[in-house]
């Protein structure tokens, strides 16, 4: 990018308001966006843009200066239907090049970062070819789909000097800030439980379908990509690939990695001593999905439990959320979830400590696009918001919970080593198996 110092001049004036560029859609900074020389502006491409990689293109677009280049999928019916919605995103489709293989989308020079919005099994693998492509990288949460592949993925941002954020957007709203900021303050006296709890009641466990032909338009084989040759399921594809063990970990991994975040950040806490597991798929036991709709987790650190607790078909949670972190303290209990946070007073506690309920004030993924941007701009890396070393250390947390599950077992975790005391565990579930060709990346 050239003209590098008035670039940044711009920048800085046109996004000093957060909440501004949050609150309002494209037509409002065309305005702005045509001032900006094209050689100044930044140039994204998508690869995989049928979910969150979708959203994430969309709150990217409204920061001042970025400019699409370029989609990839590997579901034509999927790509054809975005390239069709970009007129109403202000975006010129003839200028988008469009891609099923995620390689010749990083063999683009003009392209400066990426969106990478596919499965949780591709993600170690598009994000190293990104950084060796010399891109900058938004990454969608969990990091990676092993704590081996996380372990790589770290390793490859350091080599590459690249900017790499994950996709835990709420490190980005001010609310779940300045509940963290009530908690430091120590009000809540001494913290003993922590509890992190998710029930996803809009989501019903998935009916058995049969193996079928992969839908036209789909190039199967390069959606399986590393994981193991299976004939096409419906099942096993859009979405619902997150309830199978060889794309994705359920919702330990798919919501875990957030909410669990902020239980961590809230008691500056690094990693557990042991953890167990229970669950199982107790709402349909004839489903064919792996990872289980129903799960308890516990994780023992130095001087509190943090549990987790997961369903799937059922909506009422604890503290009548559905989903959320509690803090329980001497004095008070402070709740937390994506709409706000509060303070109920614990009844036999001398110093009670309450806050009516705070509301949240802005969107989470829009700041999170903002703050990636910046960076990009400005290279301090200590400005991100969500880096690939934090991203990693609650993947992991979450990867932990999972194999507790998987084993049956209570585990230890030696954290001079950062692995299992149990070498059996190690061997099996510290590295995802690769097929079909494919390797871990190597990061020489």
């Amino acid at each position: 990018m050239s003209s590098r110092k008035k670039f940044l001049y711009q920048a800085s004036a046109l996004t000093a308001g957060s909440i501004l560029a949050s609150s309002f859609g494209n037509d409002v900074f065309a305005i702005f966006k045509n001032r900006i020389a094209p050689s100044d502006r930044l140039n994204v491409g998508v690869i995989g843009i049928n979910g969150m990689g979708w959203s994430n293109l969309k709150a990217i677009l409204k920061v001042p200066g970025v400019n699409l280049v370029a989609l990839c999928d590997i579901d034509k019916n999927v790509l054809d239907k975005r390239m069709n919605e970009l007129a109403s995103m202000n975006v010129d489709a003839s200028k988008v090049k469009a891609f099923a293989d995620h390689r010749q989308l990083l063999d683009m020079k003009e392209v400066d970062a990426v969106i990478i919005g596919t499965p949780d099994h591709w993600h170690c693998l598009q994000m190293v070819d990104a950084c060796r492509a010399g891109k900058d990288v938004y990454v969608e949460k969990p990091l990676g789909n092993s704590i081996e592949e996380c372990r790589i993925m770290m390793t490859a941002q350091k080599k590459y000097n690249r900017v790499v954020q994950a996709g835990q957007w709420q490190r980005s709203q001010q609310h779940f800030k300045d509940a963290v900021d009530f908690l430091h303050a120590g009000q809540l006296g001494n913290i003993r439980t922590v509890k992190v709890w998710c029930y996803v009641g809009w989501k019903k466990p998935i009916p058995f379908v049969p193996d079928s032909e992969a839908p036209a338009g789909v190039d199967y084989n390069r959606w399986l990509g590393p994981a193991r040759m299976r004939p096409f399921n419906a099942n096993r594809f859009h979405f619902t690939f997150r309830w199978f063990w060889d794309y994705a970990g359920g919702l330990m991994t798919d919501w875990g990695v957030h909410l669990l975040d902020y239980a961590l950040i809230g008691m500056k806490a690094t990693v557990p001593q042991s953890i167990s597991a229970l669950g199982g798929n107790f709402a349909d036991p004839s489903s064919p999905q792996e990872t289980p709709d129903t799960m308890s987790a516990l994780y023992q650190f130095d001087k509190f439990n943090l549990q987790w607790e997961h369903t799937i078909g059922i909506e009422g949670g604890m503290n009548k959320t559905s989903h959320g972190i509690a803090f329980v303290g001497d004095n008070g209990t402070l709740a937390l979830d994506r709409s706000g946070w509060e303070v109920m007073e614990e009844p036999k506690s001398e110093k009670k400590a309450k806050v009516e309920r705070k509301k949240s004030v802005d969107n989470g993924l829009d700041k999170h696009m903002e703050n990636f941007v910046s960076v990009i701009r400005s290279r301090k890396m200590d400005e991100l918001k969500c880096s690939v070393e934090e991203a990693s250390h609650i993947a992991v947390l979450s990867q932990m919970g999972n194999i507790a599950f998987r084993t049956g077992k209570k585990l230890n975790w030696d954290k001079v080593k950062e692995k299992f005391t149990d070498e059996a565990v190690n061997k099996k579930y510290m590295a995802a198996p690769y097929y079909n060709g494919y390797k871990l990346p190597k990061i020489g």
